[in-house]
Order: C-alpha cells, then structure tokens, then sequence
C-alpha cells in the first residue's frame, strides 16, 4: 500500500475531510485569496529578477559617464 503513494482514493479522501471541517462556503474564498497571493509573488519574483538584471548592467554604465567631462570645464 505505501509503495505506491498516493492514489485517487486517497486524495478523494482528504477532499471530503478539507470540504467538512472549512465548509464549503469558505473554500473558494480561500481558493481566490490563494490565487491572488500567488500573482503576488510572481510578479515580485520577476520584478527582483528585472531589479537584479538592471544592477548587474548599472555599474557598468556610471563610469562611462562620471569620467565624461562636464560642459562647466
């Protein structure tokens, strides 16, 4: 029984025993809040992704223009 993990019946299971002790009415309530918490953390992980991206190729552009002479000179 243990060699094979989890099967179908298993999961059915543990769906009947989540629906009674939330309740139905709180599930998809749950559900939506799980899902927005999701698009959440998505958009910040490619934003640090972006954020890092943009760090790595910065340094290399402000020595170029701190060493450019200024038109006060």
């Amino acid at each position: 029984m243990l060699r094979n993990g989890l099967e179908p019946w298993h999961l059915l299971i543990v769906a009947i025993v989540v629906i009674v002790l939330f309740g139905s009415k709180k599930l998809p309530d749950t559900a939506r809040a799980l899902g927005r918490s999701m698009r959440i953390l998505k958009s910040e992980a490619q934003a640090m992704k972006e954020e890092s991206a943009s760090a790595v190729t910065a340094p290399v552009d402000a020595p170029a223009a701190a060493q450019s002479p200024s038109p006060s000179q």
